[in-house]
């Protein structure tokens, strides 16, 4: 018979001359590259060049990345990162914010068609479909690595996590399993042939529409009008993707009117040198993301030191305090309502370490 499960993984998936790389990095690296792979496959439809695709690879992983570490730094951990300014490129050390990872996926995406003169509602209207994809697998990643617990439930298939007491509802899971069901109803919009935009706005809405409804299994601090964190930007990014849906439906109807349909600018080929440097920079780009342990900034050794025997203090991954101010550290964490571990005994602030 099923019962309560005791999440018991390792989140570590090896140690590289002291560095260390995550199965929740991993999540990202195969997001990324299924977002690589599909631009290589849909490249004619989209009018890119092979060149083209790799740039948009590179472009758009980038804006994830810094997306999600800027809203992150800004909005959940500033207290931390403004006496630790030098940190804030570490994300070796963790702190990545999920709304983030959209708003830079939307930055990066236009910067992209700004350059290469593409029309961006076509190419986001194409990326959202692998854009769901990354974000479910990366829910993948936040459940092994134990974070963002929901509430208390007496459920069979409820889990007790590392860092939490009792079991708990596994939200992520019901996340990641919300962004993969997106996709078959993503790809039966685009069948339809609807107006420029209007696929990406459907994603925007139901993305953050179902996920209100998911986020109410969270275990969730409330401030921002008394709701979870994550909450408040659930309900604004849905009355976005309402507003979005009404624009694209009935906007671009008006300006095909006048003007002609957009049409893709096609560059001439680089030499293999360039597009070779481009290669090599995706792969860096995959390396690099599996070194990323988590979605808060945590001292490494003092948080998973128990989970994965021998993890050490170093010059990357120093003792630090990521507590609130005025809280100790075994209080839950902000962001996404994960219980914070206690730091170990030896553990001081960043000042004193130094």
């Amino acid at each position: 018979m099923l019962g309560p499960y005791i999440h018991r993984i390792d989140p570590v998936l090896a140690d590289v001359g002291g560095i260390y790389l995550w199965w929740y990095g991993l999540s990202y690296t195969l997001g990324f590259l299924q977002i690589h792979l599909f631009l290589r496959r849909a490249r004619g439809r989209m009018g890119l060049t092979l060149s083209e695709a790799y740039s948009l690879t590179l472009v758009f992983s980038v804006g994830v990345l810094a997306g999600g570490r800027l809203v992150e730094v800004l909005f959940d951990e500033w207290p931390f990162y403004r006496e630790h300014p030098g940190l804030i490129p570490a994300l070796w050390l963790g702190g990545m914010a999920s709304h983030g990872l959209l708003v830079g996926a939307a930055a990066s995406t236009w910067l992209f068609c700004w350059r290469y003169r593409k029309c961006f509602l076509s190419v986001a209207d194409e990326l959202v479909i692998p854009g769901a994809v990354l974000l479910g697998i990366g829910r993948l990643g936040n459940f092994i690595d134990g974070q963002i617990v929901g509430r208390v439930t007496d459920a069979w298939w409820g889990v007790q996590f590392p860092y939490a007491d009792g079991f708990r509802h596994p939200v992520v899971l019901y996340d990641g399993l919300k962004n993969l069901l997106l996709i078959p109803l993503l790809l039966l919009i685009r069948r339809l042939r609807p107006a420029p935009g209007f696929v990406a706005a459907s994603f925007v809405f139901w993305y953050a529409f179902l996920r209100i409804f998911v986020d109410l299994f969270r275990d969730y601090p409330t401030h921002r009008l008394d709701l979870g964190t994550g909450q408040t930007l659930n309900i604004l990014m849905t009355l976005l993707g309402a507003g979005l849906l009404v624009w694209s439906r009935f906007k671009p109807l008006a300006f095909r009117r006048s003007a002609p349909a957009p049409s893709f600018t096609v560059a001439p080929a680089p030499g293999r040198f360039h597009l070779a440097l481009k290669r090599a920079a995706v792969a860096l780009l995959l390396l690099f993301s599996l070194t990323l342990p988590g979605n808060w900034t945590q001292d490494i050794p003092a948080r998973y030191g128990q989970r994965h025997p021998g993890l050490r203090h170093s010059r990357l991954y120093p003792h630090i305090d990521t507590a609130p101010p005025g809280r100790l550290s075994s209080s839950t964490s902000r962001e996404e309502g994960s219980p914070q571990p206690s730091d170990s005994a030896g553990t001081v602030s960043l000042e004193k370490s130094r």
